[in-house]
């Protein structure tokens, strides 16, 4: 299977995948608008402090930052930065977060070796196929095991757009693969934590790490993924060919890919969307709330039915989620930070809110009823919220996104260098080049 999967990335070339461009450079733009929300986050700059004694050579851009590290710190620190906030790409079969863990070493290898943006998109859109095919083949089995399948997954792409980037020939490319298997790790019960960001930033530096093993001559099993003791299986599942190798090399993963309005799971979105309309209907009877009520699937429940204690819960809290709604009428970075989560009638109201299972309700979508105390109710039902596939953010969206990714994580990096950058990507001969543009002075 590895080598299945190597040959496609081995033997892509720009002309099979210019088409998912557009796409792949609006995935960029969105992970460089989450990475800059979260530049100077007390997590980033933790790990940024226990890294920076053992990095070599400071030759990467961190996002945000003026302070350059080695590839492998960067890459890490970009991921993490870039998923921290709940408010990265998503591939809605999957539920992974593509960008994180394989754009982070794809710009970090190809600053170091001063590659173009062509080869850049390239290997980019190749790992971003990789990893969710991957995904394809073990969902939903695979998550609702209690595997973080951004992680678990995402290191598969990073290792095999690395391998891309340095020119490595299918053989390689399939070692760097085998190598990946032996190192996917995370789980979903450290969602409410930084653990989960570490497991996200282990993906890709660990896949730039295989990637350069296997430049080095390092070798995996050649059905490491697959094989009765490789990756599928040691995981509980049973890989799923036809997933994995359907339309291989032919159609992409990327072009599936939505991105979020709202910095919170992506189930909880149809809840934020059905609250703000309800909250239009409301009006100044906002006092009047009695009870909130929100049906959903299986999984919106199992994700979001939880306590608030802090502001990770709140960005997995369909409470907290309802309260933001209706009481604000907003659902930005702000909203699901510790000084909105631990205001008094926010918490009030998520007191008011109870969450019932409806197994008509497909996954993704919300029906929300408010009672009020003359005892009318009011409804609202979101089936495909704002960034889905069917209700998709715009080119100006994202770019709103990133201007106020800005604000929120505090950079002094310029949001309109960063937008052109990414535009003509496909045009640049030296990524270096670029990504120094984009650094303040030191």
């Amino acid at each position: 299977m590895s080598k299945t999967l190597a040959d496609v990335v081995a033997a892509a070339s720009w002309a099979d995948v210019e088409a998912q461009s557009l796409e792949a450079r609006r995935s960029i733009l969105n992970f460089f608008a989450t990475a800059l929300g979260s530049a100077r986050d007390p997590v980033v700059m933790a790990a940024m402090r226990t890294l920076s004694p053992f990095s070599g050579a400071a030759t990467t851009t961190v996002i945000g930052h003026s302070q350059q590290m080695d590839a492998m710190c960067a890459s890490f620190l970009n991921a993490v930065s870039a998923n921290l906030l709940d408010f990265d790409d998503t591939h809605p079969e999957t539920i992974i977060h593509p960008a994180a863990p394989v754009a982070a070493p794809v710009l970090a290898l190809a600053e170091t070796r001063r590659l173009s943006g062509r080869e850049v998109l390239t290997a980019f859109i190749l790992g971003v196929d990789i990893e969710c095919r991957i995904g394809n083949a073990v969902s939903p089995r695979h998550y609702a095991r209690g595997w973080h399948i951004t992680s678990t997954c995402g290191i598969f792409g990073a290792a095999a757009a690395c391998a891309r980037l340095l020119g490595l020939p299918a053989e390689g490319i399939a070692n760097a693969i085998g190598l990946a298997a032996s190192q996917s790790a995370g789980n979903v019960e450290n969602l409410p934590s930084a653990a989960k960001n570490v497991s996200v930033g282990n993906a890709a530096r660990n896949g730039l790490f295989a990637a350069l093993l296997a430049q080095q001559g390092y070798e995996a099993a050649p059905r490491a993924i697959e094989g009765p003791l490789g990756w599928a299986r040691t995981m509980g599942d049973e890989l799923d060919v036809a997933r994995l190798l359907d339309g291989l090399g032919k159609t992409w993963e990327i072009a599936k890919n939505t991105y979020k309005p709202y910095p919170a799971g992506i189930v909880f979105h149809s809840v934020i969307d059905a609250c703000l309309r309800l909250r239009e209907q409301i009006g100044r009877r906002l006092d009047q709330i009695d009870a909130v009520t929100v049906e959903g699937s299986a999984l919106l429940l199992a994700r979001g039915d939880r306590p608030v204690n802090n502001a990770r819960d709140a960005r997995v809290s369909i409470h907290h989620c309802v309260a933001c709604g209706l009481l604000v009428g907003k659902a930005g970075v702000a909203e699901f930070a510790r000084e909105t989560v631990v205001r008094p009638e926010i918490a009030q109201l998520r007191q008011k809110v109870r969450a019932e299972r409806d197994d008509q309700m497909p996954d993704g979508a919300a029906r929300v009823a408010v009672r009020l105390s003359s005892g009318e109710v009011i409804i609202e039902t979101v089936i495909s919220p704002r960034g889905s596939r069917a209700a998709p953010l715009a080119d100006r969206d994202l770019e709103a996104k990133l201007r106020e990714g800005v604000r929120t994580g505090q950079s002094d990096w310029s949001a309109d260098r960063v937008i052109d950058a990414v535009r003509r990507l496909d045009t640049v001969d030296d990524i270096a080049e670029l990504l120094e543009s984009l650094r303040p002075p030191r």
